[in-house]
């Protein structure tokens, strides 16, 4: 019985896990966008509307305090950019072990899964658009000809 229930204790934590990744990729496809919530609620008031939950823009807030810590430090680490193609290749996570110390963070372990789940999704995002912008330069220069 015991297992049983740590298994369903650890179905119910990936679904979780699953559910924050999926609002972390929603944040960052978003963070191109201006509307904050406020705007997005006026909107829906001026339009007479209900606002939708899935389309409100997100903040910090609605993820938990060890996702807001991992933005956190995040925001703290150096960034690392590929010199020749200024390709955007995450942060640099030399200072993250002082960070955590001076900050003391207890969580060290899910507030680091979370950051580097956070730099994955950045650095994807970023690469498909650069990819965008060659393909559609290329495209311009072959029109050109």
């Amino acid at each position: 019985m015991g297992n049983r229930n740590s298994r369903r204790f650890g179905k119910f934590y990936w679904e979780q896990v699953t559910e924050i990744i999926r609002l972390l990729e929603r944040s960052v496809k978003e963070s191109t966008s201006d509307v904050s919530i406020e705007t997005y609620l006026l909107l829906c008031e001026q339009l007479d509307q209900e606002p939708d939950p899935d389309k409100m823009p997100l903040d910090a807030s609605v993820f938990p305090p060890e996702v807001q810590v991992a933005f956190f430090i995040f925001d703290l680490l150096p960034d690392r950019w590929e010199g020749m193609s200024g390709m955007y290749l995450g942060k640099d996570w030399s200072s993250a072990e002082f960070l955590f110390k001076i900050y003391e963070i207890e969580d060290i372990q899910y507030v680091t899964y979370f950051a580097k789940i956070y730099e994955s999704i950045l650095v994807r995002e970023k690469a498909e658009e650069a990819n965008k912008k060659r393909k559609a330069s290329e495209r311009k220069a072959k029109a050109k000809r």
